[in-house]
């Protein structure tokens, strides 16, 4: 064997005997320590995962669709990586200096600052460690290395003498396989700098608002001080006085070590504290004040991400994937359309009612939601007695679910009518003479429109409504009776079916039953008499609007890991449920209600006739009004985009909100429509063929 490996083995004997000395309560027996074997004393042949692959817990950032304006972050430990070459060196020499001054020169374990550490230890009942960087390191990884249990995890901050003698061989190892810059990289990453920033880059922002390539060196000499002490010497929650002193000794050190002028590091110690603390935002009650809005957004992102089993196999996991896992994630949000929302849905309503108007606006032929609002606070603020949701709640009043079912959205459920006729061969030109109640077959128990046990709609307006209509006229002018007959034709159970086709969600028990076991009869349904959500219409008009393609709702344009690739799970899901004829005829109706004309010229009237002359473009959608007006509902759409809002009072179902509301949620629909596309160049609806058109090919004659 030659002088050096004999070095190394005296090296690593010599470290490991003292180490288990210096912290075993004042010495362990010399015959013990030594009975460990020299085996057991040598480096590791190989790294647990954790240190050869480590995944520190890392905040997960979400942005707005323009990958640059956050929303919030999500996190256990405030912590994002960067490269070791992105932090200022007077960082990195102001820590080696503070914790390690021979780190370029020992090889993991440091067997002056052991043998240094067994004296002292002994003279003066202390307990000093002689921790090298790389220890230092190795300690920090496997404690916090999310892929460990918790009892190893526990095993790497035991005060023990085995403990130390571990933590000394995967030093050792270590320093075998990666260099110092990458060790030293990897301990700036890790370490806990106080005031919940754990790595340089959480700490540089949270003491001095910089990142960290920009700090000077009064800033990193302060944070270095730190380390040693973080809870203590910490100047915004701790002692300030402290954290001066500790900056004061750091810079001596690096005088004397040389890293640093004698004169340069006076001037720092001059330097006045002069901290500028921003926090990291955490989770959606934390979106910014300015933007309380997006809480509704973030929340509805987290509902998504928790349903995601790329993520995890259980809430839990997925819950802990995002808040370890240092995730990119850019939203669908978009900032201006969401601005312009919010500030419409308080034209309906404003906050200081207890009426809602929650609104969405989703991409047709991406699922994407560029906008979540609703004239509330989001945030779990003090509400009157008897209200949940009023004027605070962080309840998915548009998106449902948490025990939000939903509100009934009246006639937009003729679309599914509509729809289904049309699968089924029925043309836009079938024709019939709508009475003012129509008399049908199916069973209802009781009500105003019960006759004889049978349900039998009315029309709300007869002279209006009433004669020989087509599905242009009969959806243009929301004839009951109309649908209520074309229901009858192809079947209550084909309508409930297509709703759910294009993503309608039966989220009350009982209609979840109703569609379940009693289709078939459920003929009501067709007059909207099922709780949805503004999501779930606007996604549903978009799935027309996009000429038959479903796509699932989405709030994310993409997500990226912690070494910027991408991951699949922001990709859309796509599927084309209707035949393209079938949808392009359904758009083709659903122009007439908003005072647009169809291609083949066959509207004649609509129940929101000012929408479209406002937008000066393309457009088609569907007004509803639940029973008695309890509930009153607008749908928009164009090529581009769709948009839903109800107005409701999510807390008292039978505080009716009253028809004149409609014309408000009109106004704002077209607001956000003309806002949200000012820039976008205009498209037209495709025509549907005359074989989806007419009962014969090409119009009737005079027609």
């Amino acid at each position: 064997m030659n002088r050096a490996h004999l070095d190394k083995l005296f090296t690593v004997l010599l470290a490991g005997v003292l180490a288990g000395l210096a912290l075993a309560a004042a010495a362990l027996p010399a015959a013990l320590v030594f009975g460990l074997g020299v085996r057991n004393l040598m480096p590791y042949t190989e790294l647990p995962e954790a240190l050869r692959t480590p995944q520190p817990a890392q905040r997960s950032n979400l942005y707005a669709n323009d990958g640059r304006t956050l929303i919030t972050s999500f996190y256990v430990e405030d912590r994002v990586d960067v490269p070791v070459d992105d932090v200022a060196p007077v960082m990195r020499d102001a820590v080696v200096a503070a914790e390690d001054v021979r780190f370029y020169e020992h090889h993991g374990v440091d067997v002056r600052g052991v043998a240094r550490a067994l004296t002292a230890n002994r003279k003066e009942g202390t307990r000093q460690g002689a921790s090298t960087l790389t220890m230092q390191y190795v300690r920090n990884a496997l404690a916090g290395d999310p892929r460990l249990t918790e009892a190893q995890r526990s095993r790497a901050t035991e005060i023990t003498a085995g403990r130390k003698i571990r933590e000394m061989r995967y030093a050792l190892t270590l320093e075998r396989q990666i260099g110092k810059d990458e060790i030293l990289g990897r301990y700036l990453n890790i370490a806990y700098f106080g005031a919940g920033a754990y790595g340089v880059a959480a700490a540089s922002k949270r003491y001095f608002s910089v990142p960290p390539e920009r700090l000077t060196l009064a800033q990193a000499a302060l944070l270095a001080g730190l380390l040693r002490s973080p809870a203590h010497d910490d100047p915004i929650n701790g002692d300030a006085d402290s954290a001066l002193a500790r900056r004061a000794y750091v810079l001596d050190r690096m005088v004397e070590t040389g890293r640093v002028g004698a004169a340069d590091a006076a001037a720092a110690r001059d330097t006045p504290l002069a901290l500028r603390p921003s926090a990291t935002p955490n989770d959606c009650a934390a979106v910014p004040a300015a933007h309380n809005d997006w809480g509704f957004f973030c929340d509805w992102f987290t509902q998504w991400w928790n349903a995601q089993p790329a993520f995890g196999e259980t809430v839990d996991e997925r819950q802990r994937t995002l808040r370890r896992g240092g995730w990119s994630i850019v939203s669908s949000l978009d900032p201006d359309v969401q601005a312009k929302a919010s500030e419409q849905v308080r034209t309906i309503y404003p906050e200081t009612i207890a009426r809602a108007a929650p609104t969405a606006v989703v991409q047709p032929g991406t699922g994407r939601v560029l906008a979540m609002a609703v004239n509330r606070g989001y945030g779990t603020g003090a509400n009157p007695d008897g209200q949940q949701n009023y004027p605070n709640t962080v309840n998915a009043l548009v998106a449902g679910g948490g025990g939000i079912v939903g509100y009934q959205a009246g006639s937009t459920f003729k679309l599914f009518a509509l729809l289904a006729a049309l699968e089924s061969g029925l043309p836009l030109d079938t024709r019939f003479d709508a009475p003012r109640v129509y008399v049908t077959r199916y069973p209802i128990d009781g009500g105003p429109a019960s006759c004889a046990g049978r349900w039998c709609p009315a029309n709300a307006n007869a002279a209006w409504m009433n004669g020989d209509r087509d599905m242009w006229d009969a959806f243009g002018r929301s004839v009951n009776t109309y649908f209520a007959w074309l229901t009858e034709r192809v079947g209550a159970d084909r309508v409930v079916e297509m709703a759910e086709r294009l993503g309608i969600v039966f989220r009350a028990p009982q209609d979840a039953k109703l569609a379940r076991d009693g289709a078939r009869n459920w003929g009501p349904f067709t007059l909207g008499v099922s709780a949805t959500t503004p999501l779930d219409l606007a996604n549903a008009y978009a799935t027309v609007a996009a000429e038959g393609t479903w796509c699932r709702p989405t709030p994310v344009t993409s997500i990226a890991d912690p070494t910027g690739r991408k991951v699949t799970a922001g990709d859309v899901d796509c599927r084309q449920v209707l035949d393209t004829e079938v949808a392009r005829a359904a758009v083709d109706a659903s122009r007439c209600p908003v005072g647009d004309q169809s291609m083949y010229r066959r509207c004649a009237g609509g129940t929101a006739e000012e929408l479209a002359p406002g937008l000066r473009r393309p457009l088609a959608g569907k007004t509803g009004s639940s029973e008695r007006n309890a509930t009153e509902t607008v749908v928009a759409f164009t090529p581009q985009l769709a948009v839903a809002t109800i107005a409701a009072n999510p807390d008292d179902p039978r505080d009716a909100v009253g028809g004149g509301v409609q014309k408000r949620q009109i106004a704002a629909v077209g607001r956000i429509l003309a806002w949200a596309l000012r820039d976008q160049p205009v498209e037209d609806f495709v025509p549907p063929g005359e074989a989806v058109a007419f009962q014969h090919t090409g119009p009737r004659t005079g027609d």
